[in-house]
C-alpha cells in the first residue's frame, strides 16, 4: 500500500506526542523515522520472580531511560545490591497508516538479560548487558487499535555461569540504562538486525597522503513480496558539505531475501588525514533509491576518516606514518548518584576531559559503551580500543563460548565505521583467580580450553575485520600468561601492571617492560592499566604505598609515566582510570568506589589529571598541583612564628615557574621532570597564592585560594589562640572533610606545651600485601570511614596542654579487628589474606582524674567495623589542661580519632 504525504504526516504527530521523537526527511517526505521512547515507563522489581502478570505483589513507579536499579543500592553498608529481574511497561500509539512498514525497538544498552513482550507475545530477546540489540515487532502490532499497544521489557541482571562478565572489580548496574528508540522503516531498507549494526560497514583499503580509496559493504533487508529493484547511492561528502566522490549501483532484490552489495570509490586526491591534532570527519552517505519512482527508501550517514596506522615491537605505534605513542586512560561509565545510567552530555564530557588533559587515547574497558563515546573519540581525535567484558575468568560451557563469540561479533559489527577504533580486545585479566587451584590436571585443562576460546575469538576477529589489530590484557603474571600460550596469539599484548601497589616495589614496572621487550621481541606492547587509589579527601606528607592519599598516588604516576616514556617499545599506555568508578565489594576508605581515577566520580581533577596535562598538552600550561586541597592546616612552626610551612608542588610543561602567596615573590624554580616545590609559609586563614610561567613575552597563570586553619605551637600561646583541634591517631595522613569545613591532622607523640599520646602502636592490618596503613574494612554507619580505619593500640594517655576553660571532647572508637579472615577481593592482585586476630577489648577512659567511660566494650556496643563516638565536656581550671588516661581491664585499649573543641 502507498502511503500520502497527509497520512504520514499523521503518523509522525501521533509518535511526536507520545515520545518527544526525532524525525528524519527527505525530499520533504519522511521516508523512515528515528525516535527515542526513553518517557512514561512503568518501572517495578520482581525479587520473587513471579513473573509480569502478577500486578497484585508488583509495585509500579514511574521511570524514564536511562534507568538503572541500583544507583542506591550499591553505596549502602549492607553488602550485596540488588541482582535480579525488573520489569517496565508502557503504552505506545501506533498509526494504521503504518502497516506496510517495518517497526524496530533499538536498544543502546539493558543489563544483562532483556526479552521484549508486543501486546503480550514475546517479540525477541537479547543476552548481554553492554552491546546493542534491534527487535522487529511490526509483526504484534494491532494496527486496527493505535491506543492498544503494549510493550513490556524484561531485564534481568542476576549472576549466570553462561554469561560474561562472570566477576570483576566493577558493579554490574541492572536496568535498561541506555537509550531506546522506535524505527521506521520502509519494506527495502538497510539490515538493522545485522548484530544491530546499521547495514553499512565502510572500509579504506588504501590511504595515503596523496590518494585514497573506499570499500562499502551494503546489507539490504527486502520484505517486499515480488521481484524488486532498487538503486544504492554511496556518497563520499568533506566536512564542508562538498560531494567528493559517488558510485551507483542498480541492484535486483528477491522477495523477502536479504542481499549485499560491494561498492568501490577509487582516486580520492588529496585526502584530508585524520588524526589527533586534525581529526577531520567525511560522510559516507548510502541510499536506497525505488529504481522506477526514483523515491528514496532509506538513508544511513557514517563518519569516515582517512588514516592509516601500524604496530611495530621495537618502535611503538605509528599513525598516517609518524610516530605516535599512544597516552590516555581506560573508562567505566557510571557516575555519582545515576549509576551507568548517563546522560549523552555526561557521556560527551568525559571524552572532553580525556581530550583536554591532553591524551590521545582511549582505552574502552571492560566492555562496549555508549554509542556516543567513539562518536565523540572520532570527532575530537581520540584513538581507541573496544573490548568485551571476558573478565577474570571464563566458564567451560558451549553457551559461555556462544555467548563470548556473539559479543564480539556485536561489537565488531556495531562500531566498524569509526575511525577511532585501532584495536579489538575480547579478554581482560583472564587468569587473575584461576579455578581448581587444588587440582592441578583438571587446572591444565581449564588453561586449555581458555587457550582455545582465545584462539576462537583472534580467527573470529580477524575474519571479522582484518584491517585493525587484535589485543588481549593480561595481569602481572608474566609466567603463566607465557606457560598458557596467552602471550603469542593476539597481535598486541596489554600489560595490566601495578607494581608499587597491589605488589612488588615501584622500580619493577620498568624491569617488567624490559623482561617482556627483551623475551619477546617479535610481539607489541602496551601498558593498559596502571595507577594508585587517592581519595581526594586524605592527603600527606609522608606518602606511604596503600595510603590512599593523593600524594602517594601522585607519586606513583611521576615514575611510572617517565618510565613509559623513554620506552619506544612501548606503544603506549591507559591509566586506570579516567574517573573514580563504583565496584560494590570494595570497602576501604571510601567503600564501595574505586579510587584510582584522575577524576572523582563526579568528575572533579585530582592533582594527577594536572600532571598528565603538564605532560601532554603542547600549550603553556601551569597549574597549582593540589589547588582542590583548598582547606589546610598545620601548627606553627615554633612559638615565635604565625604562619606553618609545608611543601607545595606546581605543574608546568614550561622550563620555570614563579610563585608569589600573599603577594610576597618566593622565587623562580625550575622544573625538572614537569614539576616545581615550594617551601609556603601559610597564615592562618586565607591564603592567596599564584603560580606564573612566561613564554613568548605572554605570561600565563594559575591562581588558587587556600583556607589554613593555623595551630598553636605551644596550647597556651597567645600569638595563635587555641580554638579546636581534630587528630587521627595511628596516622600519618590528612583528612579533610569539605561539608562541615573540618580538617583531621595527623597524629604525634606527647610534647611538654604541645599535645600528643603516650604509649602503644599504630594499629597495622597483617594482610602482608600493603604497607600496614590502618584497616581496610567498611566501617557501618558512617561516610567518614578514614576517621575510625587508623587507631593507636594500647595508648596509655591522650594530652594536650590547652589553657583554662570548657571544652567540648569527642572519642572515635572503632573494633578493627573481627575475628574472622578476610578473603581476598578480585582486584587483589597478589592474593594475599588479610589475617585479623580475635581479641577481647574492655577498657576504661578517666579525664582529668574522674572516670567518664567505665568498662567500655567496643565490640559489644556497636560490633565489629562499626563508627562509635562518646563525646563529654569539660572545665579545665589552674593550668591543668586535659589528660585522658586509658585503663584496660581485658586487652589493648584503643583511640581511632580526636576532637577538641574550645566553648569558652
Amino acid at each position: 500500500m502507498k502511503l500520502s504525504f497527509v497520512k504520514f504526516i499523521t503518523a509522525l504527530l501521533i509518535i511526536v506526542n507520545s515520545f518527544c521523537s526525532l524525525s528524519v526527511w527527505a525530499d520533504g517526505r519522511m521516508e523512515f523515522i528515528k525516535v527515542s521512547l526513553n518517557d512514561n515507563w512503568k518501572f517495578s522489581r520482581d525479587p520473587q520472580g513471579k513473573g509480569f502478570n502478577d500486578h497484585t505483589s508488583l509495585k509500579w513507579e514511574d521511570v524514564s531511560f536511562p534507568h538503572s536499579w541500583n544507583t542506591q543500592d550499591v553505596m549502602d553498608d549492607d553488602p550485596g545490591y540488588y541482582r535480579g529481574t525488573g520489569w517496565y511497561k508502557r503504552k505506545v500509539k501506533i498509526d494504521p497508516g503504518l502497516k506496510n512498514k517495518q517497526l524496530f525497538l533499538y536498544f543502546d544498552g539493558a543489563n544483562q538479560q532483556s526479552e521484549i513482550f508486543v501486546n503480550g507475545k514475546s517479540a525477541g530477546s537479547h543476552i548481554g548487558g553492554y552491546t546493542r540489540f534491534c527487535i522487529p515487532i511490526s509483526n504484534f502490532l494491532n494496527f486496527n487499535n493505535p491506543e492498544d499497544n503494549e510493550v513490556v521489557i524484561k531485564v534481568d541482571n542476576r549472576h549466570n555461569d553462561d554469561i560474561p562478565p562472570l566477576s570483576a572489580d566493577f558493579t554490574f548496574f541492572g536496568g535498561v540504562y541506555r537509550n531506546l528508540y522506535l524505527i521506521v522503516k520502509d519494506e527495502v531498507h538497510f539490515d538493522l538486525t545485522d548484530y544491530a549494526s546499521n547495514g553499512v560497514y565502510v572500509n579504506t583499503p588504501l590511504v595515503s597522503e596523496k590518494s585514497a580509496s573506499v570499500v562499502v559493504r551494503s546489507k539490504l533487508s527486502n520484505s517486499v513480496r515480488q521481484l524488486n529493484r532498487v538503486l544504492v547511492e554511496t556518497s563520499v561528502i568533506d566536512s564542508l558539505g562538498n560531494k567528493v566522490a559517488v558510485v551507483r549501483s542498480s541492484v535486483k532484490l528477491t522477495p523477502d531475501v536479504k542481499s549485499e552489495i560491494s561498492q568501490e570509490i577509487k582516486g580520492i586526491n588529496n585526502p584530508h588525514l585524520w588524526s589527533p591534532d586534525a581529526p577531520y570527519l567525511y560522510k559516507v552517505i548510502s541510499r536506497i533509491y525505488d529504481a522506477k519512482s526514483k523515491r528514496l527508501l532509506d538513508e544511513v550517514i557514517n563518519p569516515l576518516g582517512f588514516r592509516w596506522f601500524k604496530f611495530d615491537p621495537n618502535e611503538g605505534f605509528f599513525l598516517n606514518g609518524k610516530r605516535c605513542k599512544l597516552i590516555g586512560t581506560s573508562r567505566h561509565q557510571d557516575y555519582e548518584d545515576m549509576g551507568n545510567a548517563l546522560p549523552a552530555a555526561l557521556h560527551i564530557r568525559d571524552v572532553e576531559l580525556l581530550k583536554e588533559m591532553g591524551g590521545n587515547f582511549l582505552r574502552i574497558a571492560h566492555y562496549p559503551q555508549d554509542p556516543v563515546i567513539l562518536e565523540m573519540c572520532d570527532k575530537l581525535g581520540i584513538l581507541t580500543s573496544v573490548e568485551i567484558p571476558v573478565v577474570n575468568a571464563i566458564t567451560e560451557s558451549e553457551e559461555f563460548y556462544t555467548n563470548c563469540r556473539e559479543m564480539q561479533k556485536e561489537m565488531i559489527r556495531q562500531n566498524y565505521n569509526h575511525p577511532s577504533v585501532i584495536l579489538w580486545a575480547y579478554m581482560n585479566e583472564v587468569l587473575l583467580k584461576p579455578k581448581f587451584a587444588n587440582d592441578v590436571k583438571r587446572q591444565d585443562e581449564y588453561y586449555k580450553n581458555i587457550t582455545a576460546l582465545v584462539q576462537n575469538l583472534e580467527d573470529l576477529t580477524r575474519k571479522e575485520d582484518p584491517s585493525r589489530y587484535t589485543f588481549i590484557s593480561n595481569h602481572g603474571a608474566y609466567d603463566l600468561y607465557k606457560r598458557v600460550g596467552l602471550t603469542s596469539i593476539p597481535m598486541v599484548i596489554g600489560w595490566n601492571l601495578y607494581q608499587g601497589w597491589y605488589g612488588d616495589k615501584i622500580e619493577g614496572f620498568g624491569q617488567f617492560l624490559d623482561k617482556f621487550h627483551k623475551e619477546n621481541p617479535g610481539k607489541s606492547l602496551m601498558v593498559t592499566e596502571f595507577g594508585a587509589d587517592a581519595d581526594p579527601r586524605l592527603r600527606t606528607f609522608n606518602p606511604l604505598r596503600f595510603d590512599k592519599t593523593v600524594e602517594y598516588a601522585s607519586f606513583y604516576h611521576e615514575v611510572y609515566l617517565k618510565e613509559i616514556e623513554k620506552r619506544d617499545f612501548v606503544a603506549g599506555a591507559a591509566v586506570w582510570n579516567l574517573a573514580d568508578f563504583n565496584s560494590e565489594q570494595r570497602e576501604e576508605t571510601m567503600p564501595h568506589m574505586n579510587n584510582k581515577g584522575l577524576l572523582t566520580w563526579n568528575r572533579k581533577p585530582k592533582d594527577i589529571y594536572y600532571f598528565y596535562q603538564a605532560n601532554l598538552l603542547r600549550k603553556p600550561f601551569v597549574r597549582i598541583a593540589s589547588r582542590s586541597w583548598n582547606l589546610r592546616s598545620g601548627i606553627a612552626d615554633s612559638d615565635n612564628h604565625d604562619f606553618c610551612i609545608q611543601k607545595l608542588k606546581v605543574y608546568t610543561n614550561q622550563k620555570e615557574v614563579t610563585l608569589i602567596v600573599n603577594g610576597k615573590n618566593l622565587g623562580t624554580k625550575i622544573a625538572k621532570d614537569r614539576i616545581c616545590l615550594w617551601d609556603v609559609p601559610f597564615i592562618n586563614g586565607l591564603n592567596t597564592l599564584e603560580a606564573v610561567v612566561k613564554e613568548g613575552g605572554l605570561l600565563y597563570k594559575d591562581y588558587t585560594e587556600i583556607d589554613f586553619k593555623l595551630l598553636p605551637y605551644n596550647l597556651n600561646s597567645s600569638l595563635v589562640p587555641f580554638k579546636e583541634m581534630n587528630i587521627l591517631l595511628g596516622s600519618q595522613r590528612y583528612f579533610i572533610d569539605d561539608l562541615k569545613h573540618v580538617v583531621w591532622i595527623p597524629d604525634q607523640p606527647y610534647r611538654a606545651g604541645g599535645w600528643g599520646y603516650t604509649g602503644g602502636m599504630p594499629f597495622k592490618l597483617n594482610n602482608g600485601n600493603k604497607d600496614g596503613y590502618g584497616s581496610d574494612g567498611n566501617i557501618r554507619g558512617t561516610f567518614d570511614d578514614p576517621l575510625f580505619q587508623t587507631q593507636r593500640v594500647g595508648i596509655n594517655e591522650y594530652r594536650l596542654d590547652v589553657p583554662d576553660g570548657l571544652y567540648h571532647i569527642s572519642m572515635y572508637f572503632s573494633e578493627l579487628n573481627d575475628g574472622r579472615e578476610k578473603a581476598p577481593l578480585l582486584y587483589n592482585l597478589n592474593n594475599s589474606v588479610a589475617k585479623r586476630a580475635d581479641s577481647a577489648r574492655v577498657f576504661s577512659v578517666s579525664v582529668n582524674d574522674k572516670q567518664l567511660l567505665k568498662a567500655l566494650n567496643i565490640r559489644e556496643e556497636a560490633g565489629a567495623n562499626a563508627g562509635l563516638i562518646k563525646s563529654m565536656e569539660v572545665f579545665v581550671e589552674g593550668g591543668k589542661g586535659i589528660s585522658i588516661k586509658f585503663s584496660p581491664i581485658e586487652g589493648n585499649p584503643v583511640l581511632n580519632a580526636l576532637q577538641i573543641r574550645k566553648e569558652f
